[in-house]
């Protein structure tokens, strides 16, 4: 049989990669730890927020009721109490539940923050069982740390990777991500961390059948937790001695490449570092896939002069980049939320209707407003080849697209043009204030004003942010 110290004789690239950057590359940008700060924020308000849709919650919690897990992981705004591979699948549930936690857009898409269930499920049963020892916990600074490195990992196999071209699903990207960041947290060396991202790769990637019409369903909600929480458990059976597979990528044949990526290259296109945090995406405003976030705005800014005149309309027209049209121009019925909040049309109308969107827009109530298919049917969407280069452009990564209004008389709206939507780093400072009032009203669908104040205070000092202790943190938001 072969063991753990024979895995690195013949190792994948990448695999290696990986691994020597999780181990071994300290993170210096000041940038990355302020931006994965106020992400680990916005995330977790996203989970806060999302326990208010049943269908959400019903899936959280033990897989067996009543099950009872010693130095277990706090699930926030709820009481569960779980071992930290459900805890990571919980976690990662509430967090993309709602499509409104951060975005990276390259050849492939995806949200890094989904790592963070992950990280903190990891983290907080090392602290907890440290604790049990008489160990020291586990600082937030570990969580940074991993963070950004998570980020980096995921997002630059976005940038050179199409997955989605192959009918792949991005969150093969979290996988591998958390298998390398949580069996660094748990102490594996580096030899572990690559035998758990093989792993990851073996297990590979879920079809995108449930992002797609006529099968968009609420798997897409729930898929990044679970893929954080496969990469936990591959993490921890890694370091109970179970072998790695050193050449899972490129083995002749049976290798991921081979098998479902069409013989194709799978590979890191820059060393990676810390620029993933520092370019990352938020949605600051409104939980709409991001490819539509510059349409939605500005469909809100068209919103007081076409309000009044919507039965007047005869056609609008939304120009926007390719990838935008590859996943979320939509027509035909739309069966549910996941169905409508990545439809392009769906949420440029209502923008044109209430002049805001949030998450109830997108369920039944809403949607059986008339108005709203009758504005798609009159949306006709097109592709600016500019938009669609600036797109990919590492110095530009703009999300451009534009939205004019023709009416039946023969006059017109101006054409709004939007390149860079609030959430980008371009905006950042315009950003911020919005991002941390996000996070109150997210608290406070949870918590009292005091305690929500609280959490707000410690998250606004960086330096004892990062000296708490990760049981205590995970404690202010638990209700056990």
């Amino acid at each position: 049989m072969a063991t753990q110290t024979e895995f690195h004789q013949v190792t994948d690239r990448i695999l290696s990669t990986i691994a020597d950057y999780v181990k071994d590359t300290p993170i210096t940008s000041s940038e990355a730890r302020t931006t994965a700060r106020f992400v680990l924020m916005d995330t977790i308000g996203c989970g806060l927020l999302a326990l208010r849709y049943p269908e959400c919650t019903k899936l959280l919690g033990p897989v067996v009721p009543g099950t009872i897990v010693p130095n277990g992981v706090r699930i926030p705004g709820t009481s569960y109490v779980l071992d930290p591979v459900q805890g990571a699948f919980s976690i990662g549930c509430m967090n993309r539940w709602l499509d409104y936690n951060d975005t990276w857009l390259a050849k492939e898409w995806g949200h890094p923050s989904d790592n963070l269930a992950a990280i903190l499920a990891s983290a907080d049963y090392i602290s907890r069982t440290n604790r049990a020892k008489g160990k020291p916990p586990l600082r937030i600074r570990q969580i940074i740390d991993s963070m950004i490195k998570a980020h980096e990992i995921q997002g630059v196999l976005a940038l050179g990777n199409s997955l989605n071209e192959h009918g792949l699903d991005h969150v093969l990207f979290v996988k591998i991500a958390s298998a390398a960041v949580s069996c660094s947290l748990f102490g594996g060396t580096k030899e572990e961390i690559a035998a758990a991202v093989s792993q990851a790769l073996i297990d590979s990637s879920s079809l995108r059948t449930y992002r797609h019409a006529p099968n968009t369903g609420s798997r897409k909600s729930w898929a990044a937790g679970d893929a954080a929480s496969r990469g936990v458990r591959f993490a921890l059976m890694t370091l109970r001695g179970e072998m790695g597979y050193s050449t899972a990528l490129t083995a002749p044949e049976w290798g991921f490449q081979d098998v479902l990526y069409g013989g194709q290259k799978l590979d890191l296109v820059q060393p990676p570092g810390s620029y993933v945090m520092e370019n990352i995406l938020f949605k600051v405003s409104y939980p709409a896939e991001f490819h539509a976030q510059t349409a939605l705005e500005a469909a809100i800014t068209l919103h007081p002069e076409v309000s009044g005149r919507l039965d007047d309309i005869e056609r609008i027209t939304i120009t926007t980049h390719e990838s935008a049209i590859r996943i979320i121009d939509k027509t035909g019925p739309l069966r549910n939320p996941a169905d409508r909040d990545h439809c392009i049309q769906y949420i440029v109308a209502i923008g044109l209707i209430h002049g805001t969107l949030n998450a109830d827009h997108y369920e039944n109530e809403a949607a059986r407003d008339p108005r709203i298919d009758s504005l798609r049917a009159k949306m006709e969407i097109r592709e600016n080849p500019v938009y669609s280069k600036d797109y990919l452009d590492p110095e530009k990564r703009s999300i451009a697209s534009s939205v004019q209004i023709f009416f039946k008389n023969g006059t017109k709206t101006q054409r709004v043009a939007v390149e860079y939507p609030i959430g980008h780093r371009k905006r950042r400072k315009e950003a911020i204030p919005l991002i941390i009032e996000k996070f109150r009203n997210n608290l406070l669908s949870r918590f009292p004003a005091r305690k929500a104040e609280e959490i707000i205070e410690l998250c606004s000092d960086p330096d004892r942010l990062e000296a708490t202790p990760v049981d205590e943190w995970m404690d202010l938001f638990s209700l056990a």
